[in-house]
């Protein structure tokens, strides 16, 4: 059985300093949520504040409807993964995942038969009988994910699950992870701060900077209208570039360095003369075919076999980066002058500090009426 997690106004404080400050949070049944953001941002604090590892200072932490605040962690019939493993060097893979299911009132044949299961379903069970030593590091994941699950717990909490693997073991393990939460259909809070890994693995994710959730939703919708300038600057690369919104005869233009676009996407209350902030990811800058005003330099370009690219600087000396489609000529040598153009569709644009997206259809789960 899985549960939803509601937490209401919460509040961590080590001393003085208070890490977490009426933080708002509602996780469905089922579901796969990421925290994600820099270190030191809380996503670590507020998962073991979920799991019982730490103290609630305020607010309310709920499965169901049962407040957990007070309850005990061996209580809470959580399961963790955490990044280094914590597997136990002197059992055998059997042994490390049947040890939870130890402290349950069940037979032998019970916790054999329920340990065969997840051996199975994480593909390990052919190496029952190893000690961890001679594992992997991808298989000791495979064992601390197997027994986290062998227990079926209401929540499935994972701490950075994947940053000690190399890169071609880590997608492997995310790939696993997300078929494996699929198929048991187990609430998971999953916490990175790899924003690939995110985007690879969840249903939505929130997106955290100095204990202040950001922005929720799913990476669809963070990737393409991100809420404020640190949303879009952190997840995915971004060119961040100062224009202005001109009102004319009752349109919103955008100007920006020497451009002037017609926006048919700002919102009514944002369709005023004002300066703004403008997000324009590295595929969204475009070279232009014909002569612009906004130009730029290039200073190197990097052929990456599907695509190229361009790290340049504008006039002001400002570095941007441009991404496009490999064509059969050769790339821009450096010190090439180039015009510039923008998909206008896909940029994101912002007040002018930085604190919201003037854009329609922004989507922001984090919004309660409890």
């Amino acid at each position: 059985m899985s549960v939803e997690i509601r937490i209401k106004h919460a509040v961590k404080k080590y001393g003085n300093q208070t890490i977490i400050n009426d933080l708002n949070l509602d996780v469905k049944e089922g579901e796969f949520f990421t925290l994600l953001g820099p270190s030191g941002c809380g996503k670590t604090t507020l998962l073991r504040m979920i799991a019982g590892f730490n103290t609630i200072e305020g607010g309310d932490f709920y499965f169901n409807d049962n407040r957990i605040n007070d309850l005990d962690p061996s209580k809470r019939n959580i399961g963790m993964v955490f990044q280094n493993y914590a597997i136990f060097p002197n059992m055998t893979v059997r042994k490390n995942v049947e040890f939870g299911l130890k402290n349950q009132k069940i037979s032998k044949e019970e916790i054999a038969s329920r340990a065969n299961e997840f051996l199975k379903l994480m593909q390990i069970d052919m190496l029952a009988d190893r000690m961890p030593e001679r594992l992997s590091g991808g298989q000791q994941q495979r064992v601390a994910l197997a027994r986290a699950l062998c227990i079926k717990p209401h929540v499935l909490l994972m701490d950075e699950p994947l940053s000690n693997l190399d890169a071609k073991l880590r997608v492997e393990m995310r790939t696993v992870i997300k078929e494996i939460q699929n198929n048991i259909g187990i609430t998971t809070i999953y916490v990175t701060h790899d924003q690939e890994e995110a985007m690879a693995v969840s249903d939505r994710i929130a997106v955290m900077k100095g204990g202040v959730i950001q922005q929720i939703g799913t990476p669809k919708n963070i990737y393409q209208r991100p809420a404020n300038i640190f949303v879009a600057s952190f997840i995915g690369r971004s060119n961040t570039l100062d224009g202005a919104i001109s009102m004319v005869e009752g349109k919103p233009h955008l100007l920006l360095g020497g451009l002037d676009v017609i926006m048919t996407n700002v919102r009514k209350e944002q369709q005023k003369n004002q300066k703004v902030l403008v997000s324009v990811r590295p595929e969204e800058l475009l070279m232009s075919k014909t002569p612009t005003k906004f130009t730029a330099v290039v200073d190197d370009g990097v052929f990456l076999g599907l695509n190229t690219h361009y790290f340049m600087h504008l006039p002001d000396k400002k570095e941007i980066e441009s991404i496009r489609e490999s064509t059969i000529e050769s790339t821009l040598k450096k010190g090439a002058v180039v015009s510039l153009d923008i998909n206008a569709e896909k940029i994101n644009i912002f007040t002018a500090d930085g604190s919201e997206n003037i854009l329609e259809g922004v989507v922001n789960d984090n919004v309660y009426s409890w």
